[in-house]
């Protein structure tokens, strides 16, 4: 076998004229001419590989850096209160209290999960997972937030079971619980499905580890799987361009996971945390190897040097090129001091997990790496991780977004007859936004590690943190991207209030927030104008709610040919509960208690579920937010929940008033009478603005008998709306007065069968409950 022949440094200088394939690999031409006046000399083959991957969209976030900024600026000292680690390291990290800390973080697999839906989803988990092992944490629950194309578009179902299958599998396989999400079908995300994953891990103050790379001398140590040649370039080429015909760039291999390898190097890890044997460690992802040293190097401001030939293989063609680009899974890169080597070794071998020390910390700041012995890498490694391109992209208002918006939903038909609303109420019920999700979520295990205090399909997930006192921590996340195309400012705000309260109604505090920002392509000017709309929007309610953004996601190029996706900035909101106990779910449980509707409704039909799914229409403003009440209703809920108050809380959003019941009264099967005429006569709406409205601020809860005097207390101290609307019944059935009369058998029935009928049978359990 023939050893590689490398691009050296030395090649770079005395062939400056060389043609490289700096296009092929991403890079614009000015891209390239600031790489050589950086240099001073046409980069090595390496480098434009390094830079190739590290300058991506993905990777750099080029054209969304300037506005990211706002989430750093639009902050206060109390936001920071908790705020551990926040934007720029792996995941951010909030202190929870009693010592405990929580990390959490989601990001997007997109493009691969749409060429390889499988592989592409799987990957993605298993990516977050090492986001949240590389901050010194155990990883204790994923989620996973889906958007596929039409319910009857004849390539949905191949997508929708291979990212189904792909995250199940690895979560699955894991070990950890999936406790949440969302599954949205839109014609819009047809071409460009969205694969967002998202992981939450705990450990304790002092674990707490870095991606920063210092002290001369130290070890760079690579351990995990071996080096192979799936998903190269997938940063650069993949994630960072569109699926246009006859672009410029090849489609990739995607990644392939080995979940069973990642659990393994997950107990690796925690025992070398444990030891104190790792100084920094950065997970190997996007850009792999380019990503790690580059990084480690730039953070700890200091130098490395790396001979490239240590590095293990899978495949032993790879050119350097490829070793640097390659973003095989389940690696990560430690720095690891001298005298501790034999111990570390001593760890990975105990778990049989291979490892290669490929060099050291240096003191000279510059990132050099060799291959047998010849320079092929000599950079600043700030240029690569740090200082690479930012561009202010041209930005203009959507020529078409007046006339979107003069359309409101007001002018649609809103029937007053009974046997129309029970048919628009059903309509809405199996809708496939709204229908049950049983066929996805039964896949996933909930239970596992046995800490989960709440999950599917309640509002949020929750997991106990702490046995000894109950501490834990709820989670959502929520985003309409039909609001978001009406006004990206406010959609934006709107994603952030409903994951807000989606924790709210829990009994949880919410306390932080991470996102994942999905768009169209940055080169289109009204695609930019939605970006900073919906980063203004979140920015500025984030300060108001006083919830910091910890890190996140930036996913651009999501569109099928001209046509970009809705904007769809995917908001997760993370809450602290002080003893899971208290925890509230989401649908009744008892005959014979009050239930009252918090907030106030207004004829807000525009963007609705029930505009989309009754009318096929989708215009006008979305629904109008209240930042300051939405803290007020989440205080309120708190207080609540503290005081045992209320034995049930759901949040009133995609189906308003009428989709909370059906769901409130099948989580336990438990009925209800409800009446429309006080909500129709206090807020002046008529029964179908009653039913499906989707105004925000609004919650729905079951009181016991005995506590409704303090309940109607607490309310009325905090002058908060509150309106009894009905009562939880013996009778298995949802009536609402003079209008209509289902048995809950009927609806569950009804509202299980819309994903079946497309996909297949719904696994019979969820996974883990028989076991």
């Amino acid at each position: 076998m023939t050893t590689p022949v490398a691009d050296t440094v030395a090649n770079a200088i005395a062939t400056p004229t060389k043609d490289q394939p700096y296009a092929a690999l991403g890079l614009k031409p000015d891209e390239y001419e600031q790489i050589k006046t950086i240099l001073g000399r046409r980069p090595t083959s390496g480098e434009l590989a390094m830079y190739s991957v590290m300058w991506s969209e993905h990777c750099s976030y080029k054209s969304s850096k300037i506005y990211l900024r706002k989430f750093g600026t639009k902050t206060n000292d109390e936001m920071k209160k908790r705020l551990m680690v926040g934007m720029g390291q792996n995941a951010g990290v909030v202190d929870v209290g009693e010592g405990w800390a929580v990390t959490f973080k989601v990001e997007s697999h997109n493009h691969p999960s749409y060429i390889e839906p499988f592989q592409g989803a799987a990957t993605g988990v298993g990516g977050i997972v090492r986001d949240i092992i590389s901050m010194g944490a155990r990883p204790v629950a994923v989620m996973d937030q889906l958007r596929f194309g039409a319910i009857d578009n004849p390539d949905t179902a191949r997508v929708v079971h291979g990212v189904v299958s792909g995250i199940s599998f690895y979560g699955n396989c894991l070990g950890l619980p999936n406790i949440g999400g969302e599954t949205v079908f839109d014609a819009v995300y047809q071409g460009n499905p969205l694969v967002n994953a998202l992981a939450v891990g705990v450990l304790r103050h002092e674990d707490l580890k870095l991606a920063n790379a210092s002290g001369a001398g130290n070890k760079v140590v690579l351990f995990g799987a071996r080096t192979g040649g799936d998903g190269i370039g997938g940063a650069s080429i993949l994630a960072s361009d569109t699926f246009a015909d006859g672009g410029p760039t090849k489609r990739p291999a995607v990644q392939v996971g080995d979940p069973f390898a990642e659990k393994v190097l997950i107990e690796c890890c925690l025992e070398l945390y444990k030891s104190d044997l790792v100084e920094a460690i950065q997970d190997l992802g996007a850009a792999g190897i380019s990503c790690a040293t580059s990084e480690l190097a730039a953070n700890g401001d200091s130098g490395m040097r790396v001979d490239l030939e240590n590095v293990l293989l899978r495949d032993p063609t790879l050119t350097p090129e490829e070793i640097l680009m390659s973003e095989s899974q389940e690696r990560m890169m430690a720095i690891v001091a001298p005298d501790k080597l034999d111990a570390f070794l001593e760890v990975t071998g105990k778990w049989d997990v291979e490892t290669s020390v490929l060099g050291e910390v240096t003191g000279d700041g510059r990132l050099q790496i060799f291959w047998h012995g010849e320079q092929i890498v000599d950079v600043d490694p700030s240029t690569v991780a740090v200082d690479g391109p930012v561009y202010e992209r041209p930005v203009a208002y959507p020529t078409w977004i007046d006339a979107l918006r003069d359309d409101s939903a007001s002018a649609l038909p809103r029937s007053s007859d009974p046997a129309d609303l029970r048919d628009q109420f059903l309509q809405l019920l199996t809708s496939p936004n709204l229908a049950d999700t049983s066929w996805v979520t039964n896949q996933y295990d909930y239970f596992v590690l046995g800490n989960t205090a709440l999950s599917f399909p309640d509002d949020a997930g929750m997991i106990r943190v702490d046995e000894e006192s109950g501490l834990g921590f709820a989670i959502a996340t929520d985003c309409n991207g039909r609001f978001c195309q009406l006004d990206p400012y406010a959609g934006a705000q709107l994603a952030l209030a409903e994951a807000y309260r989606n924790v709210a109604v829990t009994g949880a505090v919410p306390t932080a927030v991470t996102d994942c920002l999905n768009f169209g392509s940055p080169e289109n000017p009204e695609v930019m104008w939605q970006f900073g709309q919906a980063v203004d929007g979140l920015a500025e309610a984030c300060l108001e709610l006083g919830v910091p953004v910890t890190g996140g996601n930036v996913s651009f190029y999501n569109q099928t040919g001209d046509v970009p996706i809705f904007p769809t900035p995917v908001v997760g909101v993370l809450g602290i509960i002080d003893d899971v106990a208290r925890r509230i779910p989401s649908g009744w449980q008892d005959a014979g208690e009050n239930i009252y509707l918090l907030g106030v409704t207004a004829t807000e039909l525009s963007g609705s579920a029930w505009a989309g799914t009754v009318h096929g229409h989708l215009g006008g403003r979305p629904p109008a937010v209240d930042l300051a009440q939405e803290k007020r209703l989440a205080e309120l809920i708190h207080a609540a929940s503290q005081q045992e108050l209320v034995s049930s809380a759901h949040d009133l959003s995609a189906g308003g008033l009428g989709q909370a019941l059906a769901e409130a009264t099948e989580r336990f099967g438990v009925g209800a009478r409800v009446w429309l005429r006080e909500i129709m006569e206090r807020d002046g709406v008529d029964a179908a603005t009653a039913l499906f409205s989707e105004s925000t601020g609004r919650v729905i809860v079951s009181v016991p008998r005995e506590e409704d005097v303090k309940f109607r207390g607490l309310c009325e101290g905090r002058g908060y709306p509150v309106l009894r609307i009905g009562v939880t019944d013996t009778e298995p059935t949802l009536e609402v007065q003079d209008v209509f009369t289902i048995p809950v058998a009927e609806l569950r029935a009804l509202s299980q069968a819309t994903l079946p009928a497309v996909f297949g049978d719904t696994v019979a359990e969820p996974v883990g409950l028989t076991s």
